[in-house]
């Protein structure tokens, strides 16, 4: 059976990573943070120090780096992620093993992205964050333009040319574009025979993750069932893309502090300090939403896994860091593996494929976080959501989640195109972009610790 031994890539590498971890990255990363929004505020609007046509050029500058580091993570998301999950599943021979942990692991994402989605609606209801934000045409220029959102999604590397991450045919990951629950019926049997793809390598240039993901699956189970001697060499390559993607993540690493603080520091000058005010009250919202779910994973942890929580916790501190810092799933993978199978005393053949699996299917802190953000949208538009529409809205989440790209800021992609297919207006999107960066780093240490949780449950040894 081929496992990640200490010898190999993935180990050598997560050794790398982690004297990173232990250099701080958090620290820098928080610390950069406030010094950007207080450089944002410096040259934004409201204090008017500086010119905002040379304030654009100087945040424009300033966010450099972190323009730099999105894309070099957008790069090599599909070659890490192809295979991670193919030599996840081709390492091992236990087909029957492998079709139980599958199987549980779809029904742990479908239960933990319902959870946290209920958390999110009930969160953006209690709290009402829309209600502190009104929306005006001085505010949103100020944040950005519909044209400047339009040319910033026609250029991201996450985003197809002809939409918000939408597919052919109208739809979202394979999701079909409905607005009422009978239409997502209807459409049931297309949308599955339309998860498998065509052409895999037109799924990955359009970025249709989903499809992306299954090809992985479906090739990776394919090696599992064939004798590891024939499959060898492909593994051996494998093992050398991922070694060079996780080397490409560690040089985007250095540039984590700069690529915060650049990011940082533009969205505060663009959004000012009332509209940064009031957003305020949305990132506490989905920030206490966040820490709902993460107590939600240490009482599975506690019940499930039959472990001290607190000791969890300590545990997988490193990869959480690391997970904020970077803000994508896939750059943490090899740590993650490592600490489930080293620390954790997770079964090495659970961990190599719940971890890369994870990084695209388990999105539980994004989900919640989208719940929180379609409310808001609703809230700030004057529209009260009924029961009917609030399950719908979970239900779309919890198709929309999987298969969504590891990677810095897809969570806005995903959203433009679930609030549109909800008839929710999408004017304060570009309100939810300038804080985007604050949450982003926060959901992305939450959905890791959700990989790890499946690991402990699904993965004893």
């Amino acid at each position: 059976m081929f496992f990640f031994h200490p010898k190999d890539p993935f180990s050598r590498l997560t050794n790398k990573l982690e004297m990173i971890i232990k250099g701080r990255l958090w620290l820098q990363a928080i610390l950069a943070l406030a010094l950007g929004v207080v450089a944002g505020i410096f040259m934004g609007p409201d204090l008017g120090f500086m010119d905002p046509a040379r304030a654009a050029v100087i945040t424009s500058w300033l966010a450099l780096p972190g323009e730099l580091f999105l894309r070099l993570i957008a790069m090599v998301l599909i070659p890490l992620l192809v295979a991670s999950i193919i030599r996840g599943l081709g390492g091992s021979n236990d087909i029957k093993k492998l079709r139980s942990i599958g199987l549980k692991f779809f029904a742990y994402i479908i239960c933990t992205t319902i959870v946290a989605s209920t958390i999110g609606l009930t969160m953006a209801n209690l709290v009402q964050p829309g209600k502190y934000v009104h929306l005006s045409g001085t505010e949103l220029s100020s944040s950005e333009s519909d044209q400047e959102r339009t040319n910033r999604e026609a250029s991201s590397p996450l985003v197809r040319r002809d939409g918000l991450g939408r597919g052919e045919q109208g739809q979202i990951n394979g999701i079909p574009e409905s607005k009422n629950g009978m239409e997502i019926v209807e459409a049931l049997p297309s949308s599955i025979v339309n998860l498998i793809p065509e052409n895999p390598l037109r799924s990955a240039l359009e970025g249709e993750m989903l499809g992306v993901v299954i090809f992985s699956i479906i090739i990776g189970i394919a090696f599992a069932v064939r004798s590891n001697k024939k499959i060898e060499p492909l593994l051996g390559l494998l093992d050398g893309i991922l070694e060079v993607c996780m080397t490409i993540v560690k040089w985007a690493l250095i540039l984590v502090p700069f690529a915060v603080f650049g990011l940082i520091a533009r969205m505060a000058s663009q959004v000012g300090v009332v509209t940064l005010l009031g957003m305020g009250v949305y990132v506490l919202t989905v920030l206490g939403g966040l820490l709902i779910l993460l107590i939600f994973y240490y009482l599975v942890i506690l019940i499930f896994g039959r472990r001290n929580p607190f000791v969890f916790i300590k545990q997988i501190a490193p990869v959480q860091l690391l997970a904020f810092s970077t803000s994508s799933s896939a750059a943490v993978i090899p740590v993650s593996i490592k600490k489930a199978e080293d620390d954790l005393d997770v079964n090495p053949e659970t961990a190599e494929v719940i971890v890369p699996l994870g990084a695209t299917m388990n999105m539980d802190g994004t989900a919640l976080y989208q719940s929180v953000a379609l409310l808001f949208l609703a809230q700030i538009s004057g529209i009260d959501l009924s029961i009917m529409q609030m399950s719908l809205v979970v239900l779309t989440l919890v198709l929309s989640s999987i298969g969504a790209p590891a990677t810095p800021g897809v969570g806005m992609v995903i959203l433009g195109s679930v609030a549109a297919n909800l008839g929710i207006p999408t004017a304060g999107l570009a309100l939810i972009f300038g804080v985007d960066r604050i949450i982003d780093m926060c959901r992305t240490a939450v959905n890791v610790t959700g990989d790890l949780t499946a690991c402990v449950v699904l993965g004893k040894k």
